[in-house]
């Protein structure tokens, strides 16, 4: 049970991180850098990245973490660890709220842009630019926020565990009975009323 829950609790830090790494990386580098660009090179470059991103290296560690945030909870509910839980949960309700705002409001821009049609056909890019960048821009930062404390809950989550099972193995090491002590000889006890054997008359 204590292997699953180490397990189970790597893998989901490790998933919760490439997530805030990836939606960190669009806020600080890849839309800083296509703010620059034409309005038609944006629309582009925005429609490719969002059926690029379409992949099983994104979508594996995007949908599993949620379960296996869930499992985490779970197991440090029901036995060891159980002093990581609360941040357990707190990740768990941070990264399904970063979930919330990416299917419901990042999601349907993208479709929104998908349907304004192959960019070279487009009459009027900016306007389709206006109607996407800025409000994608804002809360995709919100989601890489919320997905990065989600991870710092994790690994301070990772931190409790280790400490509460140093101290579980420890435990464990210590001796449960009685002290040993070394034996020492009781010192002879000389009765109050005890007298010395007389010897012999002469």
């Amino acid at each position: 049970m204590r292997s699953l829950q180490q397990a189970t609790l790597i893998l989901t830090t490790l998933a919760t991180g490439l997530m805030a790494g990836l939606f960190a990386a669009f806020a600080y580098s890849v839309m800083p850098g296509l703010a620059r660009s034409s309005d038609r090179t944006f629309v582009e470059a925005m429609q490719n990245i969002n059926k690029a991103i379409l992949n099983p290296v994104f979508m594996l560690p995007f949908l599993a973490a949620i379960p296996l945030l869930g499992l985490a909870v779970v197991l440090a509910w029901r036995g060891h660890g159980r002093a990581a839980l609360p941040w357990l949960i707190a990740a768990l309700a941070l990264y399904l709220l970063a979930f919330v705002v990416t299917s419901g409001l990042n999601v349907p821009l993208n479709d929104q842009l998908a349907k304004a049609g192959s960019p070279d056909r487009i009459k009027d890019p900016a306007a389709v630019r206006e109607n996407f960048e800025s409000t994608w821009v804002a809360w995709n930062i919100v989601r890489a926020l919320l997905h990065t404390a989600a991870f710092g809950c994790l690994l301070w989550a990772l931190i409790v565990f280790g400490a509460h099972r140093t101290q579980e193995t420890t435990a464990a090491a210590s001796p449960t009975g009685t002290e040993s002590r070394t034996a020492q000889p009781e010192p002879m006890r000389q009765e109050p009323n005890a007298r010395w054997p007389s010897g012999p008359r002469r």
